[in-house]
């Protein structure tokens, strides 16, 4: 397997070129890719496909994410980074052109499940170029800078939609624009000097393994952290209609879960940097915010004598997916390099996705059978495995 090496001038530890060039494809790409996603659920809605096969396009993405996370230090270590991340960021504006271009609907499936792969290999090759790049003393506040800033995506691109329309073509003549700034403010990248690999180094599914083996604690947490932030929010609003909100009251639902998400990143990264001992200290703030997650769960029970409780728990809950999510890829960041820091980053990402998909996946069974005891019985289950495995990983290191 040959392997594709960024020349030319390598970036230094702490590129401040190389973080803004990150955050600045980040932002423009993922504002456009989520308006992009409700653009064309409402695009299908209105050439009147049934809500299943709607859903199933949606789910086309995260099958992309699950197809390529494997293999992206694979395939990064046979194109180089830079290379990588211009085909992820130029394969959503290719698809969103085809969107304009055709009616047919077995190709815009094809060209969803092509961005899912290209969003995947964004996911993972973004946010090794930010451990890259981040000052070593200031890697957490970058990492909770970074996580603040795609939460910010999640607004911008759905208000966008809002503002322009769904129809005609200027809302996806707008998604275009935004791709096409994301895609040239990847080609500033700069580039990195390979690291020296050590022979444990691997690519593609034994890497993975490798990686889940040398971090099992922090993908359990990345899993923990998907399923309260990921896959709660995903079916909040059947859980306030359950309760009996009305419509707009349980779609909120899913805004102050991800105000916690977004809100808390920064400041999770920042006192995370200011340990004398920062690996101790991330996971002494992982154990805490599970502990935290773990009572939040449990006062879930409690909502049907105190109603408005509802609404800081949920809060906190995306809180303490985010801060778990963001902990560890400032761990991976910090003890990582090259290809291992790719492959520990695609786990994590696996893990994330894994835990949303889980959480996702069972509540609506849960909700259905008893919203106010099952289900917060079965969230403080999940918190309180991950709690006591951080607890005794922390004392084994301490």
């Amino acid at each position: 397997m040959t392997k594709a090496l960024d020349t030319h001038h390598p970036a230094p530890k702490g590129s401040g070129t190389g973080l803004l060039a990150v955050f600045g494809s980040t932002l423009f790409q993922l504002s456009g890719v989520f308006m992009l996603s409700p653009l064309m659920l409402v695009m299908l809605k209105e050439r009147e496909v049934s809500t299943t096969l709607a859903g199933l396009f949606a789910a086309t993405t995260w099958l992309g994410i699950f197809i390529v996370t494997p293999f992206a230090s694979a395939i990064t270590q046979r194109w180089g980074r830079r290379r990588a991340m211009w085909f992820a960021s130029g394969v959503p504006l290719g698809a969103a052109i085809g969107f304009m271009a055709t009616d047919h609907l077995g190709l815009w499936f094809a060209l969803e499940l092509l961005a899912g792969i290209a969003g995947g290999m964004r996911w993972v090759l973004a946010e090794a170029f930010i451990a890259e790049f981040s000052p070593p003393e200031r890697l957490g506040r970058t990492m909770g800078m970074y996580a603040t800033m795609v939460g910010l995506t999640f607004v911008i691109g759905p208000t966008l939609l809002a503002w322009t329309g769904s129809s005609g073509h200027a809302a996806l003549g707008l998604v275009i624009a935004l791709l096409t700034i994301g895609l040239l403010w990847t080609a500033l990248i700069p580039p990195i000097a390979p690291p020296a690999e050590p022979d444990t180094a691997h690519a593609g599914p034994r890497g993975l393994w490798l990686a889940v083996q040398q971090h099992p604690i922090l993908m359990l947490a990345g899993f923990i952290g998907g399923f309260f932030e990921l896959g709660l929010a995903s079916i909040l609003p059947l859980y306030g209609l359950t309760l009996g909100m009305g419509a707009s009251a349980a779609a909120l639902m899913i805004s102050v879960s991800g105000a916690g998400s977004t809100l808390v990143a920064i400041p999770v990264g920042m006192v995370a940097d200011r340990f004398a001992n920062p690996v101790q200290g991330r996971r002494t703030l992982m154990v805490a915010v599970a502990a935290m997650a773990l009572v939040c769960a449990a006062a879930l029970l409690a909502v049907v004598r105190v109603p408005w409780i509802v609404w800081p728990v949920v809060f906190l809950l995306g809180a303490a997916g985010s801060a778990l999510y963001t902990l560890c890829m400032t761990d991976i960041g910090a003890r990582e390099k090259g290809n291992q820091l790719v492959n520990s980053t695609a786990v994590l990402v696996l893990n994330y996705t894994l835990g949303g998909l889980v959480a996702s996946g069972i509540s609506g069974a849960l909700i259905e059978r008893s919203a106010t005891v099952t289900f917060p019985l079965v969230l403080m289950l999940v918190a309180a495995l991950g709690l006591g495995t951080l607890l005794k990983e922390h004392r084994r290191q301490t």
